[in-house]
């Protein structure tokens, strides 16, 4: 089992930033991939940005150029920071930790999610 705990949600205005973090614990595969999805009211959660224990990153399109992760993987954390935020960036933001063993078997875990407003 793995859990997540995330922090760094809140409320900014269009044009600011965030900076959102999430800790992973318990039984942690060297060989990961950690990230953000988001989910706004009445839609469908989306891949909002992953990294690889490696460094491999990959964006949504929303967000390429405006947001940045990255992860610590001595502390096995991950980090989105966020700039030039938009309204349409209001979502529940939630952190994603999986493995994939040997054989295909994936190992998937989800933080509760971090609100995230941001006011016109």
């Amino acid at each position: 089992q793995v859990q997540l705990v995330e922090s760094g949600g809140g409320l900014a205005q269009a044009g600011g930033s965030l900076r959102l973090s999430c800790v992973a614990s318990g039984s942690i595969f060297s060989i990961n991939t950690m990230g953000w999805y988001r989910q706004a009211p009445g839609k469908q959660r989306e891949l909002v940005a992953t990294i690889t224990n490696g460094g491999a990153t990959n964006y949504a399109d929303s967000v390429k150029g405006r947001f940045t992760i990255s992860r610590e993987n001595a502390k096995n954390t991950v980090y989105l920071q966020m700039n030039s935020l938009k309204p349409e960036d209001t979502a529940v933001y939630y952190c994603n930790f999986k493995h994939v063993r040997v054989g295909g078997a994936v190992y998937e875990y989800w933080g509760q999610g971090t609100q995230v407003t941001v006011s016109s």
